[in-house]
């Protein structure tokens, strides 16, 4: 059941909200969706799934992305879902990068957070497939995001190849096994056996890729975002598609940081990058 919170006409299409009762995270979950103009039953489109980063709910992409006449031009689609489980019966830490707004893309086994925290069963799983059955799209779908969400986009992309055409991510946190946020949130969600955190890890994953099964893949990144070197790694990354012949394109821009402003200047790119894969 999708109870419709809010729909806008942009660019030609619609900016439409909804919440529903999950199957996966246990309580109420609310998303987001553009419809480019023209799509219908008839003319279905591909989607765009779009993770979000830490604090972040469905709003941040689409009021500051500026991705919406774009994606109208190219007819895609776009989904954001939320970045977690959220309400009172939901487990919270005082804490900006753990707990709501901090879902990590990931199912937890620990509890108290095994019941709720099952973003990742959710965005594969649950919303592709609530997404196709009441929207007028096809079953083709990409995947992108931004740090926290950017590495779920990749880690998602990595482990079911056959689902997506295509993932990008901006300031993605590429290893989270070696950095502060991932090791906060995988210890906490996932327990001390580091052989799980390896399930969540991207550059643990595309290690293990096989070759028959690679995505075209683009990360941008700016070189004055404060978390470049503590959380976010982007070399150790492409130090991998070195060894395994990924075909990851990196693309660093001077003077950019972590921000949406930064987002919205490659937004574009990113929409027509997928465009590519999405129309084959």
């Amino acid at each position: 059941m999708l109870d419709n919170l809010s729909a806008t006409k942009v660019s030609g299409g619609w900016h439409k909200q909804y919440s529903h009762t999950s199957t996966s995270t246990h309580c109420p979950m609310r998303f987001a969706i553009f419809l480019p103009p023209g799509a219908s039953q008839t003319n279905k489109v591909p989607v765009l799934y779009w993770l979000s980063g830490l604090t972040c709910t469905d709003e941040n992409f689409m009021q500051k992305a500026g991705a919406f006449k774009k994606a109208a031009a190219l007819g895609i689609a776009i989904v954001a879902p939320d970045t977690s489980p959220r309400g009172d019966t939901v487990p919270d830490q005082d804490s900006y990068d753990f707990g709501q707004g901090a879902g990590f893309y990931l199912n937890a086994t620990q509890a108290p957070y095994n019941t709720h925290y099952n973003m990742y069963d959710y965005v594969v799983n649950e919303l592709p497939s609530l997404i196709e059955q009441h929207f007028p799209v096809t079953d083709k779908k990409a995947i992108s995001g931004h740090s926290m969400g950017g590495h779920g986009a990749l880690m998602i992309a990595l482990r079911n190849p056959k689902s997506y055409t295509s993932v990008s991510a901006f300031s993605p946190i590429t290893n989270p096994i070696d950095c502060p946020w991932g090791q906060k949130a995988f210890s906490q969600y996932l327990g001390d056996d580091q052989s799980q955190w390896a399930n969540y890890d991207s550059c643990e994953l595309m290690k293990k890729a096989h070759r028959n099964e690679f995505l075209p893949m683009r990360i941008d990144q700016g070189d004055a975002d404060n978390f470049l070197v503590e959380q976010l790694k982007p070399d150790n990354l492409t130090a991998v598609a070195k060894q395994v012949n990924y075909p990851l394109t990196l693309n660093m821009h001077a003077g950019y940081d972590h921000s949406y402003f930064f987002i919205s200047s490659f937004i574009d790119e990113h929409l027509s990058f997928h465009q590519l894969y999405l129309q084959r």
